[in-house]
């Protein structure tokens, strides 16, 4: 492959000019061993915009309103982590970034980053720019600007992003057990109302006689699910669009939900740990990184899902802003834990709070691991439970009508 570079001598001189290399790596060795630096290396043997699959191509939209995947952010900040570590300057950084990128948009991103910084913008005023980076990451990186340790910076981004795809995998993989059993039973109650109860409701009818009520309350739903399944989706797709929308535009009914969702059992501890641990982890690493207090919580706060726990973060900034110390704020609500409360004045006074958020979050996480398994735990027998009753009442509804079929035919 051939490179462009643009480089500095030992007299400090610029040079451009052309190299051959297997990777970009070994261009920047070859060039080092000439005893330049490189400013910039771009790839001119190939047109790196081309696709070379479908899942390469730009399928349109602007990319200052795209959003970036957990995975591709956590990606992005890993290695431009590294790579600054290693001493590549950030300009050098991005454009290796820009040409190992196969997304289309996510390339088209990085290179007007890149552009930008030759421009004379910051990194993070860039970032701004592009809704897939969350605000919490352009602070983080905009701290690591001001103090000059932009690596360490990238690392904390990546870190943030790790422990908030870790959390929601585990939120996810307990939930999805209990959604797969529940699933089930509407699939064997379908199957069995509309396919085997039809069989043998023909056989009692040519037998006359009358059917017990459970029979006939099976029947009726058979029929319904049979003749009204349409009308069954529509109403089932009409309550749950009404219920996102209600929520959506109404803020009372919106906090009704929050703060309902923290009573439920076994779901609300998990919801509420949740919360708790992604605000002691940005909290945690926005005070690590520099940021004040009030700048740090607004943040964290806003990345918190649950309405109610966010209202109650804002609950306490606006005590914090008027200088109440935060742990005197935290205690006035009992959405926050006595231990994180007490822990936070530890680090408060001896000042190291970021400690104190660290370990709490650490903490609540595992607080969500253990909830989450109990969960899992209790649905298992619960929908097995259900599962029996179902199929039994199905079952039962079938055979009573025998009995008195035995009589008729004697």
């Amino acid at each position: 492959m051939k490179y462009k570079y643009v480089a500095l001598n030992a007299r400090n001189q610029k040079k451009e000019g052309a190299i051959e290399a297997e990777t970009q790596a070994e261009a920047i060795n070859m060039l080092r061993e000439k005893g330049l630096i490189v400013q910039d290396l771009v790839q001119t043997s190939k047109d790196s915009d081309e696709p070379t699959s479908i899942w390469q191509m730009d399928l349109g939209g602007d990319i200052h309103t795209k959003k970036i995947q957990p995975k591709k952010l956590l990606m992005i900040m890993s290695q431009l982590g590294m790579m600054m570590k290693a001493g590549i300057n950030l300009s050098l950084s991005m454009q290796i970034m820009i040409d190992s990128e196969k997304d289309v948009s996510m390339r088209k991103i990085l290179r007007e980053m890149n552009e930008n910084l030759y421009s004379g913008f910051t990194l993070s005023q860039s970032m701004k720019n592009f809704a897939g980076f969350p605000p919490i990451y352009v602070s983080i990186v905009e701290a690591g600007e001001a103090n000059g340790r932009l690596d360490e910076a990238f690392e904390q981004c990546a870190l943030i992003c790790k422990k908030d795809m870790a959390l929601a995998g585990k939120i996810r993989g307990a939930l999805g057990y209990p959604i797969f059993l529940m699933i089930l039973v509407v699939v064997v109650v379908i199957i069995l109302t509309v396919f085997v109860l039809p069989t043998f409701s023909d056989v009692y009818s040519s037998f006359g006689g009358e059917l017990p009520g459970l029979t006939k309350a099976m029947m009726g739903l058979s029929d319904a699910i049979i003749h009204y399944w349409w009308l069954m989706i529509a109403v089932v797709v009409g309550i749950v669009f009404g219920f996102k929308t209600l929520k959506k535009t109404n803020p009372d009914f919106a906090m009704f939900v929050a703060k309902t969702s923290l009573k439920i059992p076994l779901i609300g501890p998990i919801i509420r740990q949740s919360s708790l641990a992604r605000f002691c982890r940005l909290m945690s690493t926005l005070t690590d990184a520099g940021i004040p207090i009030h700048r740090a919580m607004g943040l964290a706060r806003d990345v918190v899902p649950n309405l109610f726990v966010k209202e109650k973060i804002q609950a306490v900034l606006d005590d914090v802003q008027i200088g109440v110390t935060i742990h005197d704020a935290m205690a006035k609500h009992t959405v926050f834990d006595p231990i994180l409360v007490s822990m936070i004045r530890v680090g408060e006074e001896s000042g190291m709070l970021g400690d104190s958020l660290h370990k709490m979050a650490d903490l609540f996480e595992n607080q969500t691991d253990e909830s989450t398994q109990r969960l899992t735990d209790a649905m298992t027998p619960i929908m097995t439970v259900i599962i029996g009753v179902v199929v039994a009442t199905l079952v039962i509804s079938m055979i009573l009508p025998m009995f008195g079929m035995y009589s008729i035919i004697k």
